[in-house]
C-alpha cells in the first residue's frame, strides 16, 4: 500500500488528547510528529465565536452524529453523544467550560488502586497546561482576586477565564444560592472547589480557546509537526509490532501513514476502541 508520509510519531485525532501529545511530542525538536485528523477546518464563527457555541455539535460537518442506544425509561429515545469531528476535536464544539474535578474524586481513585492519579499527583500537570486569566497576578477590576499559584497555572499554553459578571442575572444567581445556605467560591478550581461562583471557560479575546488553538497550531509551527486529513479505517501491522495506520477517503482506503516509533491512539472514547476492533484487537466475540 502507497505511504502517504512516515513520522516518528503518527497520532491519530487532534481533539484534547491528540493536540497536547503532538505538542509534547514535538516540543524537544529530536522527532518529527503526523496527526492524522479525519475531519475538516476549524475555522469561522460557529467553532472560533463562542457566542455560537450550541451550534456546531449540531452540525453534520462538525460532530459524528452518534447516538446512544434507545433508553427504554425514555420512551425508547436515542440520545445524541456529541462527537468532535474537526480539528480540535470535541474541544471544538463543547460548551468551553472548564472545571478540573473535584480533589476528593482523584484521591480515591487513588485509593482505590490507581497509583498516581491523586490530586497531589495531578495538580502540576493540570498547573502546567494552563494559563489562568492570562497570568495576572492583580485581583480584576470587577473585583475578582487572581488566581492562587498554589493552585493554578500561569503560563501554560490553555487560556482559561471566569466569565463577566454584567449580566444581572449573575448577581441573582449567586445571592440566590447564599440564601439557600450553599458556601461561595471564587474560584471552584482552586483551593475551595465547592459553591456558587463565576464559570471558568477556555476563552481568550473573544475566541474560543480549543486544544487546536492551545496546543495544535504552536506544535505544528515548530517545523516538526504536520497534520493529514484522512480517516484511520486501521492500524497497519508488521508481525504484532504497529508500524502505522491506513489511511480511508472517500469509501476506499488510500495508502499508510508509517511511524517510526510509535503510534498513538487519540481519536476519543468511541472512535479509539472502534479502530482497536477494526484492527483485531478486542475482544474475541465481539470480533467475531
Amino acid at each position: 500500500m502507497k505511504t502517504l508520509d512516515e513520522a516518528d510519531y503518527v497520532v491519530v485525532g487532534s481533539g484534547s488528547a491528540g493536540s497536547a501529545l503532538a505538542y509534547r511530542l514535538s516540543e524537544s525538536g529530536r522527532y518529527d510528529v503526523v496527526v492524522v485528523e479525519a475531519g475538516g477546518t476549524d475555522a469561522g464563527p460557529f467553532i472560533q465565536m463562542p457566542g455560537a457555541l450550541s451550534f456546531p455539535m449540531n452540525m453534520a460537518r462538525y460532530d459524528w452524529g452518534y447516538r446512544a442506544e434507545p433508553e427504554e425509561t425514555l420512551a425508547g429515545r436515542r440520545l445524541a453523544t456529541p462527537r468532535g469531528r474537526v480539528i480540535g476535536g470535541s474541544s471544538s464544539i463543547n460548551g468551553m467550560v472548564y472545571v478540573r474535578g473535584h480533589a476528593r474524586d482523584f484521591d480515591h481513585w487513588a485509593e482505590s488502586g490507581a497509583a498516581g492519579w491523586g490530586y497531589g499527583d495531578v495538580l502540576p500537570y493540570f498547573k502546567r497546561m494552563e494559563c489562568f486569566e492570562g497570568g495576572g497576578t492583580e485581583p480584576r477590576a470587577d473585583g475578582l482576586p487572581a488566581g492562587d499559584p498554589a493552585w493554578r497555572g500561569m503560563s501554560g499554553p490553555l487560556n482559561v477565564q471566569r466569565g463577566a459578571m454584567e449580566n444581572p442575572l449573575y448577581g441573582a444567581f449567586i445571592e440566590a444560592g447564599r440564601q439557600a445556605g450553599y458556601p461561595l467560591t471564587d474560584d471552584y478550581n482552586g483551593e475551595k472547589p465547592e459553591g456558587f461562583g463565576p464559570m471558568q471557560q477556555t476563552i481568550w479575546r473573544g475566541r474560543r480557546w480549543s486544544a487546536a488553538n492551545a496546543y495544535l497550531r504552536p506544535a505544528m509551527a515548530r517545523g516538526n509537526c504536520r497534520l493529514v486529513h484522512g480517516n484511520v479505517a486501521r492500524i497497519a501491522f508488521e508481525g504484532t509490532r504497529a508500524i502505522g495506520v491506513e489511511i480511508g477517503r472517500r469509501g476506499r482506503r488510500t495508502g499508510v501513514v508509517r511511524a517510526r516509533r510509535e503510534v498513538v491512539l487519540a481519536a476519543g472514547a468511541i472512535n479509539s476502541p472502534t479502530i482497536l476492533m477494526h484492527s483485531g484487537i478486542g475482544d474475541p466475540a465481539e470480533l467475531s
